[in-house]
């Protein structure tokens, strides 16, 4: 299931990300966004996402969110 549909402040195991474009999945990848890595989504603010992983918080958007499934 993709992040975006997930519960807050439940931790989940990333399965895979599903985006095309290279350079967005890089940045995941410079997150520590990638398949095994646990995350957790902090809060949802419109079509932002707080999400906390390995002991850092970020801010993705939704389609980012659509494309890292759990």
């Amino acid at each position: 299931m993709p992040l975006s549909e997930v519960k807050l402040n439940q931790t989940y195991t990333v399965d895979k990300i599903d985006i095309e474009r290279d350079d967005m999945k890089k940045f995941l990848f410079s997150l520590g966004v990638y398949p095994g890595e646990r995350i957790t989504i902090i809060s949802k603010l419109s079509s932002n996402y707080i999400i906390n992983i390995k002991d850092a918080r970020y801010s993705i958007d939704k389609d980012l969110a659509k494309a890292i499934h759990v």
